[in-house]
């Protein structure tokens, strides 16, 4: 803390000499300058009203003998600079005349990552202490270009900033997705320009272990594409961290039957059992293969977290050590064999659970990184006894396609603190009070979220973690709005909310709760007629909570559908999204079609069974009119999913791919994930599939047949 302290009176000392002279609005941490969409916000920022134009042809100068990585944010910065703002750019080491300057000389004491930035009127200058600094440095500056009146200029400030947590990662999980190539490339750049430096990638089974080839789906990324994506993030000041699962979430592993002997519980592919040695060849195996593919990082993630069939094992011994010494002993084989192997590889260890726990007389190998925060005398045991803590991001819950970042609801269905809010609450806390040397923000996809939707989250963490003095939720919202889509957004905001509130709606629909809450009810069809126009009307009754959400959903959908046209043809940044929203919107907008065709279907066929006596006629239209409302409602579903599976697949391989060589193996575990449902992406619509409409057609076109023979025919 002492260096800390020495650092910003140091720095304090020279900005006040920057200053001088310039007028100034300083902000401490928090964005007291509404014109600034800064994220991360820098610990310290002055406005001086020098703003520094940006000419074509502008000359970047790094250092005599600067490093690679300096060359490389120079490189970036004027790659950047022509790619967002058409400007030509020429790099040099002579820094006179330079417009902007990256330079690591007669910098005063920095903490690591640090950086200043001074913009005059005439040159912007870079300060750090390392190439990480300068990194970050340009990718502040990148945001504080503007344009206006066709003149490019950078703001005119000074910053001084530094982060307050060293490891600020992003977990990143594809055990549902395989995105392309391309688009891990360009996710790996969006992290850096908010300044994540560690990608905790749960792959599973999209890399392909040439030791048990059985793992790798179709299309899994090679081991040269992994060493590829390694170095590449390299680059960016982002090690790729491998997360290979153990004890739990194994049923990637054990759905194979070359694996299925090292299952704690033979029925179940959900867990190892620790007491086998081949789970631990196995492992071993596995993560020889994870470091050669990411070669250079100091980590390596071994899961350990929902363990649900640990200490069940009757024939395996697992159950009566469980019940001799407690679970806690089988958890530590565990993590302690595994995470040997790991740090025997000169890799540092991560687990999701396992970590120092005096209580349950769990004691790890020592420096498992692990998540504190859940009790404060438990973590400062942790710290004393050689572990190191991360704070880890709150879960914002396995709501279907879209998250609850303004509006939660818990499983009774009561409005709770949306997810932005209590992460807020959490990481500020946890960064400020110097015990976490990480930070991790997670992306658990049991719930089948596009990668791209999870952004806010992954960049609100950033921030946070960052900055621990970061303002209110509402402005930093405020700010990714205007800082992710650019300033030609309109209305995005609503776009998140009515989508966020939507989901909940689709979630509730059908079948879809029934799956992972259980007893919850289910959506049946109308009744069918039989004999003489005999039947049971009950749906509308039954069903008139559900027609009343859909009837106000359709109009919210409508809503976004128009916001996404308006934003897209506005020309905001990251457009993709937008596709997304788009075929969001439709899904849950026919969600709420159905239940309102449903209702329909059913006042179709009680209007036929009321004119049977008086007009056979009028009963055999009716009943030709319900036809046409199920087969408009198929004909909507499969156009639907066709839009969502095409925009879907411009950044991910076909979900549960196929080769001539290769099949996927789709195995449903205990966790019963949503996105699991079906191999590929029609999960989102198999509880519509699910209600039975052909087949119920099928039988009302057959009733329609024989009825028109025996009452519609015989008329005169």
């Amino acid at each position: 803390m002492k260096k800390y302290l020495l650092a910003a009176l140091i720095l304090n000392g020279i900005l006040s000499c920057m200053l001088a002279g310039h007028s100034s609005t300083v902000g401490t941490g928090t964005s007291g300058n509404a014109g600034i969409t800064l994220i991360p916000y820098p610990r310290s920022i002055a406005l001086t009203g020098e703003n520094c134009k940006l000419n074509n042809g502008i000359r970047i100068s790094t250092d005599e003998g600067a490093s690679p990585e300096a060359m490389f944010a120079a490189t970036e910065l004027s790659f950047q600079l022509r790619e967002q703002w058409g400007l030509t750019c020429s790099l040099s080491k002579n820094q006179k005349n330079a417009g902007i300057v990256l330079t690591c000389a007669n910098v005063p004491s920095l903490p690591n990552e640090g950086y200043i930035i001074e913009t005059t009127g005439k040159q912007v200058i870079i300060r750090a202490n390392n190439a990480t600094g300068l990194f970050y440095g340009v990718q502040t500056l990148l945001q504080l270009i503007r344009k206006t009146d066709n003149i490019v200029y950078a703001e005119g400030v000074v910053i001084r900033d530094w982060p307050d947590i060293p490891i600020r990662a992003v977990h990143y999980d594809t055990k549902h997705f395989q995105e392309k190539k391309e688009y891990v490339f360009a996710f790996i750049r969006t992290l850096a320009t908010y300044k994540i430096n560690m990608l905790v990638w749960e792959w599973e089974d999209k890399f392909a272990y040439r030791s048990h080839p059985e793992i790798a789906a179709p299309g899994a990324f090679s081991m040269a594409e992994m060493q590829e994506f390694t170095r590449y993030a390299r680059k960016y000041h982002i090690q790729l961290v491998p997360l290979i699962q153990g004890l739990g979430h194994v049923s990637y592993i054990l759905k194979h039957p070359e694996n299925k002997h090292l299952r704690e519980i033979p029925s179940n592919n959900w867990g190892f059992c620790p007491l086998k040695e081949g789970t631990y060849k196995l492992m071993a195996d596995l993560i020889n293969e994870a470091i050669e593919a990411t070669p250079g990082s100091d980590y390596l993630h071994i899961g350990c977290d929902e363990t649900y069939v640990l200490g069940e094992g009757i024939a395996c011994g697992c159950s009566e050590m469980a019940e001799k010494e407690g679970k806690f002993a089988l958890m530590e084989t565990y993590v302690n064999k595994v995470a040997s192997i790991v740090k025997n590889h000169n890799r540092k260890p991560m687990a999701w659970d396992g970590g120092y726990n005096p209580a349950e007389k769990m004691k790890p190998v020592k420096d498992l990184f692990t998540p504190g925060g859940f009790n404060n005398k438990l973590d400062e045991a942790a710290l004393a006894n050689g572990y190191p803590l991360y704070i880890y991001d709150p879960n914002p819950g396995i709501e279907h396609l879209f998250l609850p970042y303004f509006y939660r609801e818990n499983a009774s269905g009561k409005p709770v603190r949306p997810h932005l809010e209590e992460s807020y609450a959490v990481l500020t806390k946890a960064v400020l009070s110097g015990k976490f040397t990480g930070m991790i923000t997670t992306s658990w996809n049991c719930s089948g979220v596009h990668n791209q939707i999870w952004m806010l989250r992954y960049i609100t963490a950033a921030a946070y973690s960052w900055n621990g003095k970061e303002s209110s939720p509402e402005d930093l919202i405020r700010r990714f709005f205007l800082n992710y889509y650019g300033p030609r957004g309109r209305d995005i905001k609503e776009i998140y909310e009515l989508l966020n509130k939507a989901s909940y709606f689709y979630m509730n629909a059908f079948e879809r709760k029934v799956w992972h809450w259980g007893e919850v009810g289910k959506t049946h069809l109308p009744d069918l007629p039989r004999d003489d126009m005999e039947f049971d009307p009950y749906w509308n009754t039954a069903y008139a909570g559900m027609i009343a959400n859909s009837v106000k959903i359709i109009p919210e959908m409508e809503r976004v559908l128009t916001l996404c046209e308006e934003n897209v043809k506005a020309g905001v940044s990251n457009v993709y999204d937008f596709e997304l929203f788009n075929g969001l919107a439709k899904l849950f907008r026919h969600t709420a079609r159905t239940y309102l065709a449903l209702s329909e279907l059913e006042k179709s066929i009680e209007k036929a069974a009321g004119s049977h006596f008086d007009d056979s006629r009028a009963t055999y239209n009716e009943l030709t009119h319900a036809v046409s409302i199920i087969e408009n409602n198929i004909a909507e579903r499969n156009q639907v999913f066709a839009e969502i599976k095409t925009t879907w697949e411009k950044s991910q391989l076909p979900k549960g791919l196929s080769t001539p060589e290769k099949a996927y193996v789709h195995a449903r575990d205990e966790q019963r994930n949503f996105a699991n449902r079906r191999p590929d992406l029609s999960f989102m619509v198999c509880d519509e599939e699910a209600l039975g409409l052909e087949e119920y057609l099928g039988s009302l076109l057959k009733y329609i047949s024989a009825y028109k023979v025996k009452y519609v025919d015989t008329l005169p």
